[in-house]
């Protein structure tokens, strides 16, 4: 797994003051417009989406069996009421009970992972943000066979049943080529989509716990995603953004940018 930085976890022993995970994402979103038929689309976002901003999960600090049982209670509830979430990070582990809880709702699903790893490490760990895809095709929550890994450069195991498609195909090929592909793998299954900021190499985004180096361009992340519009995208999470090691916010706007798009792609499926 290797060292990352203590901050992307606790807030209290960051080096400098700087705003939370998700509050730094929701505070560099404001400078996002929003109104109007925004590039590219062809419509207002919000004359197809009603938005609201649930706030972050209360837990009791350091127990993480808390905070995923919370998490998950709280995901299953808006999932039983008819909505659809779009999570915001902090550690990667979220994915998880969100998974769980996105499982007994849509039942097993497509994963379509956007990452610097491949988070399917079997260390044995419960709680652990380079384990979650391992646990979670374990517990039936994903099909592998039917799932993909975006921008991989580090280990991987090739044997997992994931598609991985490492960073320097992703940089090298077409997006419609690679979209082709994602397409086939993915099918007709409901799909969660996750993105890592470290995907992004660190130019485009520094501020996160393991940045590797030779990543996507911001660029082609926003291609690759708005070509996902005929994916039955059910769930959606933008994670490990550390803002004490961001530079002039350029990670939270490159993850609140992200995020707006996911949104985007809900909103496609929708008629004014």
């Amino acid at each position: 797994m290797g060292d990352h930085r203590h901050s992307l976890r606790y807030g209290d022993l960051r080096p400098r003051r700087r705003a939370s995970r998700p509050a730094a994402i929701r505070q560099v979103s404001t400078n996002l417009a929003w109104e109007g038929n925004r590039w590219p689309w062809s419509f207002d976002l919000r004359d197809r989406l009603n938005v609201v901003d649930c706030g972050d999960i209360v837990f009791n600090f350091g127990d993480a069996q808390d905070m995923s049982d919370k998490l998950q209670a709280h995901a299953e509830k808006l999932l039983q009421a008819g909505k659809r979430m779009l999570s915001f990070g902090g550690d990667h582990f979220v994915t998880l009970p969100l998974l769980r809880a996105h499982a007994k709702h849509f039942g097993k699903m497509a994963l379509v992972h956007f990452d610097a790893h491949t988070d399917t490490y079997a260390n044995g760990s419960k709680f652990d943000h380079g384990t979650m895809f391992y646990h979670a095709p374990n517990e039936g929550l994903i099909d592998p066979h039917h799932s993909v890994q975006i921008g991989i450069r580090t280990e991987f195991d090739h044997d997992n049943g994931f598609t991985v498609l490492d960073a320097a195909q992703v940089n090298d090929r077409g997006v419609d080529d690679l979209l082709t592909q994602i397409k086939q793998i993915v099918g007709d299954m409901p799909v969660y989509l996750t993105f890592d900021i470290d995907c992004l190499d660190p130019a485009f985004a520094p501020g996160t716990g393991t940045p590797v180096i030779g990543g996507l361009t911001s660029d082609r992340a926003l291609k690759l995603l708005r070509g996902m519009q005929t994916l039955n995208i059910v769930g959606m999470d933008v994670v490990e953004v550390a803002p004490a090691y961001d530079q002039s916010e350029i990670t939270a706007l490159a993850a609140a940018t992200l995020a707006l798009e996911m949104l985007y792609l809900q909103a496609a499926k929708k008629q004014a």
